[in-house]
C-alpha cells in the first residue's frame, strides 16, 4: 500500500453500519464526498452528520441487490458488527473494483489514517492496521509538537519566494530553508509574533 490524497468532491462514499465506528468513519468523510450510510438503525452520532442515512437490514439483501448498492462507490467501508456480512461486502466490492476498507473482518485493499491537520498541512499515520493506538499516538504527539506548525509554512512560503528572486542556486535555497525549518529560536519567535520569527528568519539566512 502506498499513501496518497485524493480528492472527493462529487466522489461517493457508502459505509454500511449505523454505530460509533460508523460515525466516525462517516465523520471523517463527511463535507469532503458524498456519504451514504446504509443500516438497519443509525445512532444519534450518525444521524446528526451532514449525510444521507439509508435504512435497510443487510440480512434480508441478497447478492445482486448489494452489488447494485455499490456499483457507483467510489470507496466503501464494511462497519456492521458481523464479520461475515462485512466479509460479503468486500467480496463484492472486489468483484467490482471498488475500494473498500473493512473495520472488522478480512482486510480489504484500503486504509484510513490517523490525520492530523491545520489550515495549512495534512499529515497521516498509519501501522497497516496493527496499532490504531500508535496511529493515534503519533497524530497526537504531532499536533502536540508542532503547534505553529501552519505558521511555519506561511513563513516558509513566503521565504521560498523571496529566495527565488535573489537566489539562482536551488541548492542553496533548499539549504536556507532546511536551517529555518530546524531554527529553535524561530519556532520560538513565532509562538508569540510571526513578524518577529520573519524578522530573525531574514537576519540570520537571508542577509548572511
Amino acid at each position: 500500500m502506498i499513501p496518497l490524497f485524493v480528492d472527493l468532491a462529487e466522489r461517493r462514499v457508502i459505509i454500511f453500519g449505523g454505530g460509533e465506528v460508523a460515525a466516525r468513519k462517516a465523520r471523517y468523510f463527511s463535507g469532503e464526498a458524498d456519504v451514504t450510510v446504509i443500516s438497519r438503525s443509525h445512532s444519534k452520532a450518525v444521524s446528526k452528520l451532514p449525510i444521507t442515512c439509508t435504512t435497510l437490514d443487510l440480512a434480508d439483501v441478497s447478492d445482486e441487490h448489494l452489488a447494485d448498492l455499490v456499483d457507483d462507490a467510489f470507496i466503501v467501508i464494511a462497519a456492521l458488527s458481523d464479520k461475515g456480512q462485512n466479509n460479503r461486502i468486500g467480496r463484492i466490492c472486489r468483484q467490482k473494483k471498488v475500494l473498500f476498507n473493512n473495520a472488522d473482518g478480512e482486510a480489504g485493499d484500503l486504509i484510513i489514517p490517523a490525520v492530523a491537520s491545520g489550515k495549512r498541512y495534512k499529515i497521516a499515520v498509519s501501522t497497516s492496521g496493527k496499532s490504531p493506538a500508535v496511529s493515534r499516538f503519533i497524530r497526537e504527539h504531532l499536533e502536540s509538537t508542532f503547534t505553529r506548525l501552519d505558521e511555519m509554512i506561511d513563513l516558509q512560503d513566503m521565504l521560498r519566494r523571496e529566495l527565488k528572486r535573489s537566489q539562482p542556486s536551488r541548492e542553496r535555497r533548499t539549504e536556507v530553508l532546511r536551517k529555518v525549518a530546524r531554527d529553535q529560536d524561530i519556532w520560538n519567535a513565532l509562538s508569540t509574533s510571526p513578524e518577529e520569527a520573519e524578522d530573525l528568519a531574514r537576519r540570520r539566512y537571508l542577509h548572511e
